[in-house]
């Protein structure tokens, strides 16, 4: 079945499609960990017990989706040593120190606490409960910051010797390869990505039931929250990533070549292309659309800025352009309309419509799951740009693999694909069922009394109120503002 095809072609594809899966679990849940400490905190300080509603609501999607963020994780590291192995051996004092000691910070942290997290809420005090949450979300913090350690020292290399056998070991300063060159800014760029999906996600089931009911409480705190995350965030996210760029631009010239379509260098001043399908063999954006010298703008702060082009770097040495030109688009798009939808928010805000305008809730409904698509697009940029090296300048991919057959690495991808698309499209599934319930007073079951004086603090409860629809609660302008 898989005679005649490129072992390496096999094994690349199946470390995309593996990490891209386990890609959108760690984004989604970076964020919602924070989310949950965010309304824990409340919760205590205000007594208001519609934020303990939601953090039961979104525990349980939080749960689902750290375990499965766990087991694709685990598959991950398994390739380094079936289909990457001669890259392990060659980088392996450098990377394996990196990836243990996430394991033996955020992992620890996170299997530590996430059992009284999502168990112990009636079990110990309130205030080391809300300590646990506050460990969960600070694991999934130190655990990005570790593996964008070891993805960022791939980009730009720092820190090393080369030992005699070819390998490279570890300098002076563990510090110069933890914070190389491309690290603050990739970290950076990475969480504010993590927390705007969280907010997208958490908009866009809140803006799901106002659709159904503009009464919902809860459905209005989750997309006022959002909102306001939105708003904030994106404009930032937009100048982490310019700043992001800026720092590629310093240290891997061509990979902001491809991004912006540039084929060709510009002594005068570059174009900032918007559309055009790059022509690799031809070498040359063809149908380009763009605004001149808007790049030179960008890139260097001046619109007449010479700009270098993919024409000075060699043939061997460039990265596939169609792909990085256009995730890069499609991300720069997601995050203008973020932050669109951020301010479309803030007028709603201050017009007083923020729970009334139909048409804002529509847009972040459909916005919902734009930010895996973002950080999934801002991943082949950042992994497709670097080719033909798996170590920035040092070590091609074609060298790194393993001494494979085709027959063997197609089988185990196949049987990725299979599994995958079950396993995780059913936790998928379960977890889009659960976003399908509105949430509402007493989640898991709870009873109103069962958390004692907080929990039931601000309520009077009368005969016409329905525990199951919060809408029916008193005070629900108090609850929103």
């Amino acid at each position: 079945m898989f005679d005649g095809l490129d072992a390496l072609l096999l094994a690349r594809i199946q470390f995309a499609f593996t990490v891209s899966f386990h890609f959108f679990f760690p984004a989604f849940t970076i964020g919602l960990a924070s989310y949950l400490a965010v309304l824990e905190g409340l919760w205590l300080k205000t007594g208001k017990p519609l934020y303990l509603d939601l953090f039961k609501y979104w525990v349980k999607i939080f749960a689902i989706t750290f375990a499965m963020g766990v087991v694709s994780g685990i598959v991950m590291s398994y390739q380094f040593g079936t289909n990457w192995s001669v890259f392990s051996d060659i980088a392996g004092p450098v990377i394996g120190p990196l990836m243990a000691y996430e394991v033996l910070t955020a992992f620890f942290l996170e299997a530590g606490f996430l059992g009284v997290m999502l168990f112990g809420m009636n079990k110990v005090g309130r205030k080391l409960h809300f300590a646990a949450t506050l460990m969960v979300a600070l694991g999934t913090f130190v655990s990005a910051f570790w593996i964008l350690s070891v993805n960022s020292w791939m980009q730009t290399p720092v820190g090393y010797e080369i030992g005699a056998n070819g390998q490279y070991l570890p300098g002076e300063s563990w510090l110069a390869i933890i914070f190389n060159p491309s690290f603050p800014y990739r970290l950076v760029h990475t969480v504010l990505a993590a927390y705007l999906t969280t907010a997208f996600v958490v908009g866009g089931v809140g803006a799901y039931h106002l659709l159904k009911t503009r009464e919902n409480l809860h459905a209005r705190k989750m997309f006022s929250m959002a909102m306001w995350m939105a708003a904030i965030v994106a404009p930032i996210q937009i100048f982490a990533g310019d700043m992001h760029g800026l720092n590629t631009m310093e240290h891997q010239p061509q990979k902001v070549m491809a991004m912006e379509g540039h084929y060709e260098s510009h002594p005068d001043g570059a174009p900032l292309y918007l559309f055009g399908i790059p022509n690799d063999e031809e070498q040359r954006l063809d149908y380009a659309l763009g605004i001149p010298k808007l790049s030179s703008l960008i890139l260097k702060h001046d619109l007449d800025a010479p700009v270098d082009g993919l024409d000075t770097i060699p043939d061997d040495e460039q990265p596939p352009v169609f792909l990085v030109f256009w995730a890069f688009r499609i991300m720069i798009a997601i995050g203008l309309g973020m932050m669109a939808i951020g301010m479309w928010s803030l007028l709603a805000r201050w017009r007083g419509k923020l729970y009334e305008w139909t048409w804002l809730h529509r847009a972040a409904l459909v916005m919902g799951p734009s930010g895996f698509l973002a950080v999934l697009c801002g991943w082949i940029t950042t992994e497709v740009g670097r080719q033909p090296y798996v170590i920035y300048g040092m070590l091609r991919t074609a060298d790194a693999a393993s001494p494979l057959e085709a027959p063997a690495v197609g089988a185990s991808l196949l049987a990725f694909i299979l599994v995958y698309f079950s396993v995780f499209g059913a936790g998928v599934w379960y977890i889009l069922h659960l976003m399908h319930k509105a949430p509402h007073v007493g989640e898991l079951g709870a009873k109103r009394g069962d958390t004692g004086p907080i929990r039931t603090a601000g309520f009077t409860p009368g005969p016409t109120q329905n525990p199951g629809h919060a809408e029916t609660l008193p005070g629900s302008k108090e609850e929103v503002d």
